[in-house]
């Protein structure tokens, strides 16, 4: 077993903080994944982020040296670190933990880091992801969590929603406030998450995973719910 940090620092207005960040100082030996580009697909009609392909996320795994051997330590911002952790589940790789880049009292170095290529054999897992056909239909059966920050749930207007609001009956986990000991809050059922593009969702999740309790995403999260007019939306101003 060999261990590989990988950081996934990223900013939803700024495509290129997460590389700068990485080679201005990085946890020596480690990979450098881009949310957008190497943790998601193209945006469209699945929403901002949609899910990579098999073949797209195993070819950007194998760059970042993961391999069936590597215990992979990811560490990021807004969600990159749980992102990555959740679609190494989703493709069959469960040896994989998430590490607060703050709690690093080692040394930091900056610009590029060789990393040698590894083979990572995706094995996409069923059962872990809800569509929005089946949260339209199931959604009053589900415990549905918005991982948006409150004002977003609420539908204030923002400069991120197109529409703002919330899937109907959604409660709010904030992903900046959410911890293994808030998550026993949430009502006992079938639990799914979303956020606005299905990548802070991912924070609730391992929280809850941590917990001992198991949660699906919807990947397309709001990014996608809000493109079809007659889907329902709830708002409390």
């Amino acid at each position: 077993m060999e261990y590989r940090f990988v950081d996934c620092r990223w900013a939803l207005d700024d495509s290129g903080f997460g590389l700068r960040a990485y080679r201005e100082a990085h946890i020596p030996g480690a990979a450098f994944l881009d949310v957008e580009r190497d943790l998601a697909a193209a945006p469209g009609a699945g929403g901002r982020h949609p899910l990579p392909s098999a073949e797209q996320f195993a070819a950007a795994a194998s760059r970042a040296g993961i391999g069936p051997e590597t215990f992979v330590v990811a560490y990021g911002s807004l969600g990159g670190a749980e992102r990555l952790w959740w679609l190494l589940r989703h493709f069959g790789h469960g040896d994989c933990a998430v590490f607060d880049l703050d709690s690093w009292h080692g040394p930091l170095v900056g610009g590029d880091e060789m990393i040698e290529s590894a083979g990572f054999e995706p094995l996409e897992q069923e059962g872990d992801t809800v569509s929005r056909r089946e949260l339209a239909h199931r959604r009053e059966q589900l415990v549905v969590v918005d991982a948006r920050l409150e004002p977003r749930w609420r539908g204030e207007p923002n400069s991120v929603d197109r529409v703002p609001g919330r899937i109907p009956g959604a409660l709010n986990a904030p992903w900046n406030t959410v911890c293994v000991e808030s998550t026993q809050s949430l009502p006992a059922g079938e639990l799914v998450a979303y956020c606005g593009s299905g990548i802070t969702a991912c924070v609730v999740l391992h929280r809850l995973h941590l917990a001992g309790r198991d949660g699906r995403l919807y990947p397309g999260s709001w990014s996608e719910w809000e493109q079809y007019p007659e889907l329902p939306v709830e708002r409390s101003t």
